[in-house]
């Protein structure tokens, strides 16, 4: 058995040994050290147009988040701050489908910068992980810390978060088709009460009575599929019912307690039913108006 004194941590920085490149393979190799879940390496060492390399970047097994991780051998710093958030500023912009997330990893992650990531979060996803190398007798092990989470959305109860806008911004995001499930799922929420409308934000369509938002689900059209967002609760009830009618859940958000699920060109139709079905058990978990 080890002795407590073969137990030591140790800095990597100046290591001559065991560098960055080292600490980038090993969590390539068992991404599941840094706790974000069931992610998947997708790239490594990705470059960046006009600004340098990523180190890695994850996407979660199920669903379509992302997270674009930058390593730091030593103290936190500017440039690293810096560099995070720009290649997470570049992948979101190249990959606007999935969901992003900037993940910084250092061995000293110091107050002073804990308190300007803080600042940054709430506008950026940003995750904060606190590496430490631990000698045990004459191997290296990592472990990772999150002292950094990113903030947990609010809820989509209202419009504040997002900028109003109108079906030509949609249409030009999308196609046409995509817009007419659109109307398609408007013509079906009617049947629960003829005053729900549309209304088009930025980042998604929701729903409006009398002026009020009532976003018990919402829509986000793509190029070629509708994602359909049914505010309910997961449960295996649900999910059966859903991936027994051959329709896709692409994830389920608990802290917004919502479905994600693809819809293509003709399933509004195929499974009026079931979207009815959910509309109004949404409609009843939600409390809508």
């Amino acid at each position: 058995m080890l002795e407590y004194s073969e137990y030591k941590k140790i800095s990597l920085k100046n290591n001559p040994e065991y560098n960055e490149k080292w600490v980038q393979d090993i969590i390539a190799e068992n991404p599941s050290l840094l706790e974000l879940g069931d992610i998947i390496l997708k790239d490594k060492e990705r470059i960046q147009p006009r600004a340098g390399r990523l180190d890695l970047l994850f996407q979660d097994a199920e669903s379509t988040q992302r997270y674009e991780v930058e390593l730091q051998l030593g103290a936190t710093d500017e440039s690293h701050i810096i560099r995070t958030i720009e290649y997470w500023d570049i992948e979101r912009k190249r990959y606007p489908q999935y969901e992003h997330s900037a993940v910084i990893i250092a061995e000293d992650i110091t107050s002073r910068f804990l308190n300007i990531i803080s600042l940054f979060n709430g506008m950026i996803p940003i995750i904060a992980l606190q590496m430490n190398a631990i000698q045990i007798g004459n191997k290296i092990c990592l472990t990772f810390i999150k002292v950094v989470d990113q903030n947990t959305w609010g809820l989509v109860d209202d419009d504040e978060e997002s900028e109003p806008t109108d079906r030509a911004y949609w249409e030009e995001r999308s196609n046409p088709k995509i817009l007419k499930m659109v109307d398609q799922f408007i013509e079906l929420v009617k049947k629960i009460d003829e005053g729900y409308e549309l209304k088009y934000n930025k980042f998604y369509i929701g729903i409006t009575k009398n002026g009020k938002a009532s976003n018990f689900f919402s829509l986000v059209p793509k190029k070629n599929f509708i994602q359909f967002n049914p505010r309910l609760t997961d449960s295996p009830e649900t999910t059966n019912e859903i991936e027994e009618a051959g329709l896709t859940i692409i994830s389920h958000s608990s802290r917004n307690r919502s479905y994600k699920i693809k819809m293509f060109p003709g399933d509004v139709q195929k499974h009026q039913e079931l979207l009815l079905k959910l509309m109004n058990k949404a409609h009843e978990e939600y409390g809508a108006i």
